[in-house]
């Protein structure tokens, strides 16, 4: 790959769980295994299905990488290269990106999600889960919609106050992640505005919001959505609100091709969630549906799920069909914990790093909105790194601790 398309900086050496002690290595030792028992309980699945899945929860962490066996899979080609260079190595050994994706790319081929002509080519192992979340947060997603259609009332007014409000919304939903909090959970992340301003360590709201609302439109924004469920919902509010304020002209939603990471969304997440608001008593959530599903309609909200989305790869080896795609946007949003991994390639960066330096090779002006569920982070001052320790001795992995990071200018291709 060009060196222009790569960080400017040295590459430092990924996360592996054979670093002992680390939130890494639980995650995989623990995480994981709890994660494929949850999914056991939550299905009803045929008994090859069952000893299948417990096959693979049994692996973990000192099992061996071995290659997928779908060959059907439309991705079979793509995983035999992934794991190559992984055979043999414990879960442990290989480093944590792979692993993750592997993991969820294998309960896939566990529960013969790919198998042509079966019933359960469509099945989303995660969909209680995936459902529950939405209903759990009803009264928050009416009072999102009420605020949408208030500023829509005047779309000229209050334009920077909208937008500032709905990407606070859009960071702060990444907290609904049902990898690490399930939706039957009570130790979920509180909802507090003022103590999410007090845990923003970084905050370039306005710098972005500027660089939306610059002369030169119209504008395509693009947004590489993370989980489905409240989170979900706070993002197509968002996009709500920049199509008919004309602060947009065309929105693209870069989603998931099949499931993953428990909670992420994929396009079918999408339809369910636009009927599930344009089919609602409250007036305000079948207003915002009905908008959607009607730009859906004209073109004006596209739907892609490349899978890159889906892969181990780090964001500067994305295909360059895709870069190429992303180049056209005026501003590409990342969302989540597991998409600012992959920007940074889930490797162990300084934390005072320059974020634009690791995010130099990014095709496009980028925002990332992010609450902190893992050991990497970018961009921050040395007095926040000395400080945060004792502010909070799990400000790294317990996610609340929030991130909205800008690098506005795209390296030179």
């Amino acid at each position: 790959m060009p060196a222009q398309h790569l960080p400017t900086r040295p590459l430092p050496p990924p996360l592996r769980g054979s670093e002992t002690g680390t939130f890494t290595h639980y995650s995989i030792a623990v995480r994981l295994p709890d994660i494929g028992q949850r999914i056991l309980a939550e299905n009803n699945f045929r008994s090859h299905i069952t000893a299948d899945l417990q096959a693979l929860i049994e692996e973990i962490p000192n099992g061996a990488i071995r290659p997928l066996f779908d060959a059907y899979a439309p991705d079979a080609a793509d995983w035999r290269q992934y794991c190559l260079p992984y055979l043999d190595q414990s879960w442990l050994q290989a480093p944590w990106f792979f692993v993750e994706t592997y993991f969820y790319r294998r309960v896939l081929e566990a529960t013969q999600y790919f198998e042509q002509g079966a019933a359960t080519a469509v099945f989303d192992p995660f969909a209680q889960q995936k459902q529950q979340g939405l209903r759990s947060t009803l009264p928050a997603i009416r009072e999102l919609c009420a605020a949408v259609n208030r500023w829509l009332e005047q779309p000229a007014a209050h334009k920077e106050q909208a937008l500032e409000h709905l990407l606070s919304v859009a960071l702060w939903g990444n907290q609904a992640d049902l990898s690490l909090w399930p939706a039957d959970g009570d130790d979920n992340p509180t909802h507090d505005e003022e103590k999410q301003r007090e845990h923003l360590l970084l905050d370039d709201a306005t710098a972005v919001i500027q660089h939306l609302l610059a002369p030169g439109r119209p504008i395509r924004l693009d947004l590489i959505t993370d989980n489905a469920g409240f989170e979900l919902v706070g993002d197509l509010g968002l996009v709500d609100y920049a199509l008919h304020s004309d602060t947009a002209v065309s929105v693209t939603l870069h989603l998931k091709a099949h499931p993953t990471f428990v909670s992420d969304a994929m396009p079918a997440d999408v339809h369910q969630t636009l009927t599930f608001l344009a089919q609602a008593a409250d007036p305000a959530m079948r207003a915002m549906g009905r908008r959607l599903q009607a730009c859906l309609q004209d073109g004006r909200l596209q739907l892609r799920a490349p899978y890159f989305w889906t892969s181990p790869l780090a964001m500067w080896q994305m295909p360059a069909a895709l870069a190429d795609d992303l180049r056209a946007a005026h501003l590409v949003i990342s969302k989540g914990d597991a998409n600012y991994r992959r920007l940074l390639g889930d490797r162990h960066w300084d934390f005072d790093t320059p974020f634009a330096d690791v995010v130099a090779y990014f095709p496009a002006p980028l925002l990332a909105l992010r609450t902190l569920k893992s050991e990497i982070v970018a961009g921050l001052t040395p007095e926040q790194i000395a400080a945060m320790p004792q502010r909070d001795e799990d400000w790294l992995i317990n996610g609340r601790w929030g991130l909205m990071q800008f690098a506005p200018k795209p390296a030179a291709q």
